[in-house]
């Protein structure tokens, strides 16, 4: 006992500090200690679980959305359509087609005018003498051609729901209120915990009056992100239904709702087991968060043929194209995919997501009694885990090895994870394991710290020197051997790559300092993440332009191919980088990169001031001169002539040969397709068609490589690249080039 207590005693400093991340996490989960980076982990942990459960989507046949697309507003009109118009489409879906409920997710705010009454009350304005004459007209007008009016009565004898909204702002009130499902008052003394609003947006009265109505709202989380959604929400002492919600009652004929409070807790709980839907034939629990919210289930990744459910465009339903055997029976959900019309829902399955089908899923979730639920004991269950988990490992951790540390720290969180993905895929609950993960890693991080202050001097000099260059793993490489390594001047064959993006100074012009500042920031950090898992060097930054190379500090024979790669990918990742600035209305991203291979003078180099690891030579000044002639080929990636030859197991197509300003010797161009099965025989072939166009031009085969330009054009569309050889040839033909011409382009701009 003395022995084990001298060995705690010496590691009483490891323990401690095991405790007090211990006792932090538990004030996190007890609520005195709140973080949002902890709500986000345990968010992006239930996204995760969510995008895996929806990549095999299972239709729900029950259950159709009628579109408001952009055929629709193409073939009828744009939104908002006249209430005639509406109707019409109600009473298709009903009387010919049979719809079960038809559901708005559009709230119907506006009176629609009559141009009949218009025109009447312009006409007696303009000739008052007329006013006698035409007593008594308006009137009959006013019952002839008031379209909400008629909208109402079509809407009357037939199963429809109106969507409308609720907001934060109490002097924002418009439109009519549905029926309240249950009152305060009716609760006695007992109190729940829901989602309150203080003001909202309702359909006009006429309307209202006439239908079903459940509010439209989701729960939008800190990063703007739906993942719940409130079934019942309240508004001065009243309790409304969510159109999910509304919907189903209407589908079932109405059935009473009532909340069904847990036995044994006081008054004030707040809490309900679940809402039950109650009448003759229908006896259904739905089951509830506090606040009255629902998790929504997602079943595949949204819209039109994502396979969750079936779209039919609107347009569609009024032309008369939809058979009865789609929609008898069913639930028709009527709402919007068209970007215009501002229905597109941030998720965890799709960042454009349909509103409508958000509905959609509750809905589903809600007839096959299938959901996702956060229990109420959960943070009790997490304190208790938090504790037991913390503890041991507060002890256990100072008694291993720095190997043995990390197999337990691995078994843990692989375990809770795993525990945790158990418990939701086949038992629906949704319990949180962030607090656990992050509490394992602050305890390992902690342990291991220890280890790092333990270094040699040697190795932690190494890592200051080139962390900032290359990438963490080729930095363990080098510290295995430091004495391997030095910032000396030597002279290597290496790779270099330029990159940088087209047109900066218009996107800088069109963008706030700040927005500029977020652009550039995440174009820098997501393409210099690819360099490093390329194992590449990190030269500079020069403005919104990355220089990298490879090769050096870490030999590597395939420096070549890897900068290759990783210029192709850093064109993949603009891609899906451009996708995101659009989303936040930012300019297009185009980016141009150059690779050249070659023997260059590698080391610290700088003034007394301000050094830097970085490369010089004729190659590095060819590679800037690539990247610099990539817009007039129409690619994303120009490499040299030695770099393809370095590359054997990549497919390239020639392009030209250049005589860059500065150098006397042409040099041969390449484009890079990647392997050849990322190529495809498609494209190898089309590659070698082009090739032999090229060997006609060089041989001022003029009418042969018009010829061979066009047949490419018609099997693979117009490129720069045929554009630029169709306007030389054409050129040439008129004046032709001197005896001595070598075929060669000469380029004057750097």
């Amino acid at each position: 006992m003395r022995k084990v207590i001298r060995y705690l005693a010496k590691r009483f400093v490891r323990i401690s500090l095991g405790l007090a991340l211990t006792a932090i996490t538990v004030a996190n989960v007890v609520g005195y200690l709140p973080s949002e980076v902890v709500g986000r982990l345990d968010n992006l942990i239930y996204d995760v679980r969510l995008r895996a459960s929806v990549k095999k989507p299972q239709l729900d046949d029950r259950i159709v959305i009628v579109d408001i697309d952009e055929k629709s507003l193409r073939e009828v009109g744009r939104w908002p359509w006249s209430r005639e118009k509406v109707a019409e489409l109600v009473k298709v879906l009903v009387d010919k087609l049979g719809a079960a409920v038809v559901s708005f997710d559009v709230v119907f705010a506006e009176p629609e005018d009559s141009d009949a009454l218009q025109a009447y009350q312009m006409i007696v304005k303009s000739h008052p003498g007329l006013q006698p004459a035409l007593k008594g007209m308006e009137s009959e007008l006013q019952t002839r051609f008031d379209r909400d009016a008629l909208f109402a009565q079509t809407i009357a004898d037939r199963p429809v729901v109106l969507g409308w909204y609720l907001n934060r702002n109490p002097e924002a009130v418009s439109g009519a209120l549905p029926p309240v499902v249950f009152k305060q008052s009716q609760l006695g003394s007992l109190t729940l915990d829901a989602t309150q609003w203080q003001g909202y947006g309702g359909n006009l009265p006429i309307l209202q009056s006439a239908a079903e109505g459940g509010f439209f709202n989701p729960i939008v989380d800190s990063d703007g992100t739906i993942r719940a959604i409130p079934v019942l929400a309240e508004y001065q002492g009243g309790y409304y239904q969510s159109l999910a919600l509304a919907t189903l009652r209407r589908a079932l004929g109405d059935p009473q709702v009532i909340p069904v409070f847990p036995n044994g807790v006081p008054d004030n709980y707040g809490a309900l087991e679940a809402l039950s839907l109650r009448s003759k034939d229908v006896q259904l629990n739905i089951p509830v968060e506090r606040g009255l919210i629902t998790l929504v289930n997602f079943r595949a990744r949204g819209g039109p043929g994502s396979g969750g459910y079936r779209y039919i465009s609107a347009s569609d339903v009024l032309a008369g194209k939809v058979k009865q055997s789609d929609i008898d029976g069913r639930i028709v959900l009527v709402g919007t995919t068209a970007p215009g019309l501002l229905d597109l829902r941030s998720t965890p399955v799709n960042p454009a997501y349909p509103g409508v089908e958000v509905h959609a899923n509750v809905l589903s979730s809600m007839l096959d009694g299938n959901y996702k639920i956060r229990p109420e004991y959960s943070a009790g269950l997490l304190l208790i885990i938090v504790l037991a988990v913390g503890v041991t490992l507060s002890v256990l951790m100072p008694l291993l090895s720095a190997t043995y540390s990390l197999l337990t720290a691995l078994v843990i969180l692989l375990a809770s994870v795993g525990i945790n993905s158990w418990l939701y895929f086949s038992a629906n609950l949704v319990l949180p394991v962030a607090p656990v993960l992050l509490l394992v890693l602050a305890i390992f991080m902690v342990d291991t710290a220890y280890g790092y202050l333990a270094e040699s001097r040697s190795k932690r000099q190494m890592v200051n020197l080139f962390g900032e260059y290359v990438a963490p793993e080729l930095v363990t490489e080098m510290a295995a051997n430091p004495q391997g390594y030095s910032m000396e001047g030597d002279s290597k064959e290496l790779t270099v790559m330029f990159s940088d993006v087209r047109g900066f100074t218009t996107i800088s012009e069109s963008l706030t300092p700040n927005e500029l500042r977020e652009y550039i920031n995440e174009y820098l950090t997501v393409m210099s993440e690819i360099i490093r898992s390329h194992r590449g060097t990190l030269d500079k930054y020069i403005g919104d332009a990355i220089m990298a190379f490879w090769g050096a500090p870490v030999p590597d024979k395939d420096h070549a191919t890897l900068a290759t790669q990783a210029a192709m990918a850093m064109q993949e990742e603009a891609i899906r980088l451009n996708e995101r600035f659009k989303t936040r209305n930012w300019p297009a991203l185009a980016i141009g990169v150059g690779v050249n291979t070659g023997t260059m003078r590698v080391g610290d180099m700088g003034s007394k001031i301000r050094r830097a690891y970085t490369v010089m030579g004729d190659a590095v000044n060819l590679g800037s001169r690539l990247e610099g002639i990539t817009k007039t080929y129409g690619v994303g990636v120009i490499v040299g002539e030695k770099t393809r030859e370095a590359c054997r197991t990549l497919i390239f197509q020639e392009l030209d040969a250049v005589r860059v300003k500065g150098k006397h010797e042409p040099v041969s161009i390449f484009r890079p397709w990647g392997t050849e099965e990322e190529a495809g025989a498609a494209r190898i072939a089309l590659i070698e068609q082009w090739h032999d166009v090229l060997a006609h031009f060089k041989a001022q085969r003029w009418d042969a490589a018009l010829k061979g330009l066009e047949e490419l054009e018609r099997t693979d569309g117009e490129q720069v690249l045929y554009t630029l050889y169709k306007k030389r040839i054409a050129v040439f033909m008129e004046s032709p080039p001197p005896l001595d011409w070598d075929g060669v382009t000469q380029f004057e701009t750097k």
